[in-house]
C-alpha cells in the first residue's frame, strides 16, 4: 500500500467489487437514487455518472445519504467532460473539485479521465489521492481500436489503482486485439478492458475471463452509457458472466443487423437448462472473412449464420449436409476438434416440420416470397416432400435462377389473386421490427389456405395480421425460429434441446420488446367530439 493513500487500498476494494458494475444515470439526484435503489441489493456494485446532471455538487449531501442506507454498496464517482465524451462542460479544475469532494460523500473510486489526468498541474492529483480514494485512469476511444499498449504506457506514470482502456470495435477481430492485449497483461491485475460499439459486446463477456478486472453495465435497457453497453440483468442472467470461464465454450449468431436477435437469449437458455458450459453471442458482422477470423482466434465452436451470410459462409466449409450443398446455403456451423468448419442447414426443418404438422406438402402447392438463404431452404424444403413451389421476388432473374435450380416455377405479382395457393410463406425480411419497406402482398392477393411468415420479431407482422383479417390460418415465424434454434442445439451438443423452455423464453422476450414499444409510441390524437346521432349509433354497434 501506498503511504500517501491513508485510507483505501487496491486490496479493499478488489473485496469489495463484483465483475459487474451498474451505470446510474439521470438528471435529477432523485432519479440516479431511484434507480441505484432498484439495482442495489442485487449487484452492489455501482457506478453514478455524476456528469449527467446539471449541477452535480447539490446531488453529493443526498448520495452520500443513500451509501448511509447502504454500506453494502461500492461506487464509482465518474464526471467525463464533453472533450471525452461525456456530458460534464465544466473544466478540469471543476472536474477535480467533484470528484475530490465525491470522496467525502462516500464514494470509494473515482474515474478521471487520462486526458484530464495530463493536464493537471503537478501535485494536483496528489491532492485528490490523499482524500483516501481508489483512482481508476480510463481512455476512450470513440472511433477505433488501436495502439492499446501505447495507452497503457501514458496511464501508467499515474500509478491508479485501477486502468481502464476502452477502444471502439469497428471490426469483430477489434476483439481480439483487446483480447490479447488484456491476455498480456495477465500480471497487472488492475486493467479494465471492453470494446464500445455493437461489434464490441464479445468484449462484454469475454474480457473478464481474458483479465478483466470488471465490466460495466446499464440499469435497464435503453440506459446505456456507451455504445454497445448490456443491460445488467442480461450480462448476468443471459450471458451468465459470473460463470464464464477458461473451459466455456463459445458459440454466437453472426449476421448484420444482428442487435434485435432472439438467438442469445433462446440459445443461453438451452444451454443453461442442459448444464452445458458455453455461452452464445452476438457477432455484428459485416465481413465473412472477418468473422472466421474471430472464429479461429476465440476459438468459437458453433456459428448460426443469417442475413446476410447464409450464402456465402459456404465456400469457406470444409464440408456441408447434403442439403446445404443443394440449397446453396448453411445457416449452421460446427468447428470440429481439427478445428475444420463443417455447415448444416437447420432452416428447412424450421420450415418443413411445423407445415407438415398442419398439412401433406405432397402435391401441396405453395407460393414462397424472396429468393435469398431462407427462401431457398423453403423452396428445396418443399421441393423435397413432393410440393408444387411457386417464386415470387422483387428481382425477377434471381427467382427465375432459384427456380430453375429447385424444378419450381416464378409467378408474377399480378397472376397472384387468381391462383389459388395451399400456404404462402413469406421468407423475406420484409415486416421485421426496424425493417423498413413496402409489403409484397395486399389483401386480394392472399388467395390461400394458409399463411407463414418466417420473420419473428415482431410475432404478429403486418402480413400476419392482413391474414387474419382475412380469416386465414396463420403459422408464426416464432415455430420456426425455436425449431431450426432446437437442431443446432442438438448438433452443437449431442443433447436434446429443450424445445418448450427455447420458446417460452422468446415468445416472453418478444412480448416484453412489444410493451416497450407501445410505451414508447406517442399517444393518439384525441378524436373529435361526436354528434349525438353518430354515439347512439356507436353504442348500438358495440352493444350488438
Amino acid at each position: 500500500m501506498r503511504a500517501n493513500v491513508p485510507s483505501v487500498a487496491p486490496q479493499f476494494i478488489r473485496s469489495r467489487i463484483g465483475k459487474v458494475c451498474v451505470a446510474i444515470i439521470g438528471t435529477t439526484a432523485a432519479e440516479m437514487l431511484e434507480k441505484a435503489s432498484a439495482v442495489v441489493k442485487e449487484t452492489p456494485f455501482l457506478e453514478f455518472r455524476l456528469d449527467y446532471l446539471e449541477k452535480p455538487l447539490l446531488a453529493l449531501p443526498k448520495l452520500k445519504h443513500f451509501f448511509e442506507d447502504n454500506t453494502a454498496a461500492t461506487a464509482i464517482a465518474t464526471c467525463r467532460r464533453a472533450a471525452n465524451g461525456g456530458k460534464f462542460s465544466g473544466n478540469v479544475a471543476a472536474e477535480m473539485e467533484i470528484l475530490s469532494k465525491a470522496a467525502g460523500a462516500g464514494f470509494h473510486i473515482v474515474d478521471l479521465e487520462l486526458e484530464s489526468a495530463e493536464a493537471l498541474k503537478k501535485g494536483e492529483l496528489q491532492k485528490l489521492r490523499d482524500t483516501g480514494i481508489a483512482l481508476i485512469i480510463s481512455h476512450h476511444d470513440f472511433n477505433a481500436t488501436k495502439d492499446l499498449d501505447g495507452i497503457y504506457q501514458r496511464i501508467a506514470p499515474f500509478q491508479p489503482d485501477f486502468v481502464k482502456i476502452v477502444p471502439t470495435a469497428k471490426s469483430l477481430t477489434d476483439n481480439v486485439t483487446l483480447i490479447r492485449f488484456l491476455e498480456r497483461m495477465t500480471d497487472n491485475s488492475n486493467i479494465i478492458g471492453i470494446c464500445m460499439g455493437d461489434a464490441g459486446i464479445i468484449s462484454r463477456v469475454l474480457g473478464l475471463r481474458a483479465g478483466s478486472a470488471f465490466t460495466f453495465a446499464a440499469a435497464t435497457p435503453g440506459e446505456e452509457t456507451g455504445p454497445g453497453q448490456i443491460a445488467a440483468r442480461t450480462l448476468i442472467e443471459t450471458y451468465r458472466v459470473d460463470q464464464v470461464d477458461a473451459a466455456t465454450k463459445v458459440y454466437g449468431v453472426a449476421g448484420n443487423p444482428i442487435k434485435s436477435s432472439l438467438s442469445p437469449v433462446m440459445m443461453n437458455t438451452a444451454f443453461r437448462r442442459e448444464t452445458v458450459n458455453a455461452v452464445y453471442l452476438a457477432l455484428q458482422s459485416h465481413k465473412v472473412t472477418d468473422l472466421l477470423k474471430l472464429v479461429h482466434e476465440i476459438p468459437i465452436q458453433g456459428l448460426s449464420v443469417t442475413m446476410p451470410h447464409k450464402q456465402e459462409i459456404m465456400s469457406h466449409l470444409e464440408k456441408t449436409d447434403p442439403l446445404s450443398a443443394k440449397i446453396g446455403a448453411s445457416n449452421t456451423v460446427l468447428r470440429a476438434q481439427d478445428g475444420k468448419l463443417y455447415g448444416f442447414n437447420t432452416d428447412v426443418a424450421g420450415i418443413v416440420g411445423p407445415l407438415e404438422k398442419r398439412m401433406s406438402l405432397r402435391g401441396a402447392k405453395a407460393l414462397v416470397l424472396g429468393a435469398g438463404g431462407a427462401a431457398r431452404a423453403a423452396v428445396f424444403g418443399l421441393r423435397d416432400k413432393g410440393a408444387d413451389v411457386f417464386i415470387l421476388n422483387r428481382t425477377a432473374e434471381t427467382a427465375q435462377k432459384l427456380a430453375k435450380q429447385s424444378g419450381s416455377k416464378t409467378i408474377k405479382k399480378e397472376a397472384l389473386a387468381k391462383t389459388p395457393f395451399d400456404v404462402i410463406i413469406n421468407a423475406t425480411p420484409i415486416g421485421m421490427a426496424g425493417q423498413k419497406g413496402a409489403q409484397l402482398l395486399e389483401a386480394k392477393d392472399l388467395n390461400t389456405k394458409l399463411v407463414f411468415d418466417l420473420v419473428y420479431n415482431p410475432v404478429e407482422t403486418p402480413l400476419l395480421r392482413l391474414a387474419r383479417q382475412q380469416s386465414i390460418p396463420i403459422i408464426t415465424g416464432v415455430e420456426m425460429f425455436v425449431q431450426q434454434g432446437a437442431r443446432q442445439f442438438e448438433i452443437w451438443t449431442g443433447k436434446p434441446a429443450p424445445e418448450e423452455e427455447m420458446l417460452r423464453v422468446v415468445i416472453h422476450a418478444l412480448r416484453q420488446a412489444a410493451e416497450a414499444a407501445a410505451a414508447e409510441a406517442p399517444a393518439p390524437a384525441a378524436k373529435p367530439a361526436s354528434s349525438p346521432k353518430s354515439g347512439t349509433a356507436a353504442k348500438a354497434k358495440k352493444a350488438s
